[in-house]
């Protein structure tokens, strides 16, 4: 989905060596779980975060065995009404993981699979689930060993991401598949007696009659995308901070898990675990989070390529004048203005421009298409966090009151909906990429030959990359149509709303590699532009350094050729262009 991986051996186990992210079901944000799905931290459960697992797990089934609770004690869905034998109750909670892990689709790729269990993790440790915490620890070392349950794509429409979160549970269980860091199937692998792959024993009860393997038949296939930066192994000892202990492997010899790629023992997980650890959208919250992330920073990379382009067509500053933002105080259109003239060397207070009067939109507009984009990604991220720290779980277990509340805190209108907006605001900005191509192909605005044409009679120059970008661009529009209009009715009648986030978090995650190669013609184009007229931009301005760097990149080569490895290499190139609008190049 996105063009953006870190789903390599070395930057997973790259990440067993770097700094820590300290969970603990209140505080955590949309940067912690990026870095743990990118191997770039490991994990620790907040002490505090594991009392209140541990007081709410302690609840749950005082609560459980005294009463009615949804899911514990009772079916779900339509069978809400159903009570639970109190000699089926562990049974039922695996029958439950069994019966739900039917996701269907492509697998998806390990670093949206580490996404949604660190913000499984998390909201586990907000401590309203109810359930028990080793499961907890288990997540936080499968993120830092590597290893990570098989999750396939599609099973929720916005109400909770049970499938994918039930195979997750059957993993921990060890009756679903894992993989290691390089992409290489594994099951988990209990010491004792049992053989490799048989589920952990339900508690109080013995082995489950169910062995090894089920979804063993799902693809193999699996997305790997290239590394960023140079990684090296660490040593297996002295990097855990969760007390992992040795792991007995299928022939015997005992060896550290930290940094092998093994799975979390199996856990005995029952009735009044089931339910409780499925009751999220933790995977939805995750992509979005990696989409947030990867879509914020190509906003401000776009804002650079945008002052290449102002200084190729000799642009104005005047829209981007302290007074004009002042008069109309948007937050986010008043920051890119007051970056634009940061990245130019602009005065607050430009004179104008000899010459023509007013630039096209694609010119004159940025900070009112660029700062709505950028609200809408505040607006994303504050929902993130909330939800990334909520104890949303139906039933919500209260220690406190010794109750249970069943509730709707699952459906999740707000993330749909931020989601909804955001895409369409970044769908405007690459639009707006799309208008300075053309300006940038107009010899009137250029003082170059058409396309930006060598000296060849009829030469095509980049004509085609106006084609090629319309294209992209005609997918992100399709990407932008709103998930949150889709509406479901499931399970009997019973649930007669869908928020489709989902949808929504998959679709925002889809525009990234999109939006990519739109900018990157515009990048293309406009060191093209700024090449032929012999225009170096100082290069103690941020305008100049992204110039240097294009320049080393991008070839001098004008004739006419396929430029398609151009706009590859632009488009990749725009990570660093992020760095140089948030002032911190390298």
């Amino acid at each position: 989905m996105s063009s953006r991986n870190a789903d390599t051996p070395s930057a997973v186990v790259a990440g067993l060596t770097a700094g820590l992210v300290v969970l603990d079901g209140c505080s955590t944000g949309v940067a912690d779980i990026v870095r743990l799905a990118d191997g770039a931290a490991r994990p620790v459960p907040g002490t505090e975060a594991m009392k209140r697992v541990e007081q709410s797990w302690d609840a749950a089934r005082q609560i459980a065995a005294t009463g009615r609770v949804y899911g514990r004690s009772t079916g779900v869905g339509a069978n809400r009404n159903e009570d639970v034998p109190t000699e089926a109750a562990a049974e039922h909670g695996l029958r439950l993981l069994r019966s739900h892990a039917g996701a269907i689709g492509e697998e998806l790729p390990a670093r949206q699979v580490r996404a949604m269990l660190a913000v499984r993790a998390n909201q586990l440790l907000a401590g309203g689930a109810g359930l028990r915490p080793t499961v907890v620890t288990a997540l936080c070392e499968a993120l830092e060993t590597g290893a990570y349950p098989v999750v396939n794509e599609f099973g929720s429409v916005g109400t909770g991401d049970i499938a994918a979160l039930a195979q997750v549970g059957l993993a921990l269980v060890g009756e679903h598949p894992w993989r290691g860091p390089d992409g290489s199937r594994t099951s988990s692998v209990p010491s004792g007696p049992r053989s490799p792959g048989q589920g952990a024993p339900l508690a109080g009860q013995g082995v489950s009659s169910q062995g090894q393997g089920q979804g063993q038949s799902q693809s193999q296939s699996q997305s790997q995308g290239q590394s960023q930066g140079q990684s090296h192994g660490p040593s297996a000892q002295g990097l855990s901070p969760l007390g992992l202990g040795e792991r007995v492997t299928s022939f015997g010899e005992e060896v550290s898990s930290v940094g092998q790629g093994l799975p979390p023992e199996p856990q005995p997980l029952d009735n009044n675990d089931a339910l409780a650890l499925i009751s999220s959208n933790a995977l939805t919250l995750g992509q979005s989070a990696l989409a947030l992330d990867e879509l914020r920073g190509l906003i401000e990379a776009t804002q650079v390529v945008a002052a290449l382009s102002l200084l190729a067509v000799d642009g104005s500053h005047e829209a981007y004048a302290a007074p004009v933002h002042a008069a109309r105080p948007h937050k986010g259109s008043a920051e890119v203005a007051r970056r634009m003239r940061e990245l130019i060397g602009a005065a607050d207070r430009p004179t104008p421009p000899l010459g023509r009067i007013q630039d096209p939109y694609g010119f004159r507009c940025v900070p009112q298409i660029h700062g709505p984009a950028q609200d809408a990604a505040d607006a994303l991220e504050g929902v993130l966090v909330v939800e990334i720290n909520a104890a949303a779980e139906n039933p919500l277990i209260s220690p406190e009151d010794m109750a249970a509340y069943h509730h709707g805190g699952f459906y999740q209108a707000q993330l749909a909906l931020a989601l909804d907006h955001f895409r369409l605001a970044v769908t405007q900005v690459a639009r707006l990429s799309t208008s300075r191509l053309s300006t940038l192909n107009e010899p009137a605005y250029t003082r170059l030959r058409p396309f930006l044409a060598d000296h060849e009679p009829a030469s095509s120059g980049v004509m085609i990359l106006e084609y090629a970008a319309a294209a992209a661009l005609g997918d992100l529009r399709a990407f932008s149509a709103p998930a949150s209009l889709g509406h479901a009715v499931l399970s009997r009648g019973v649930e007669e709303q869908a928020s489709f986030a989902s949808l929504a978090a998959r679709q925002t995650l889809r525009a990234c590699g999109a939006y990519r190669l739109v900018v990157g013609c515009e990048l293309v184009s406009a060191v093209r532009a700024l090449r032929q007229r012999d225009l170096r931009p100082d290069p103690e301005l941020p305008v100049g350094r992204a110039m240097e760097l294009a320049e080393s990149v991008l070839g001098l080569d004008q004739t006419d050729r396929p430029l398609t490895d151009d706009v590859t290499a632009a488009a990749a190139l725009l990570d660093r262009f992020t760095d140089i609008w948030r002032g911190s190049e390298s």
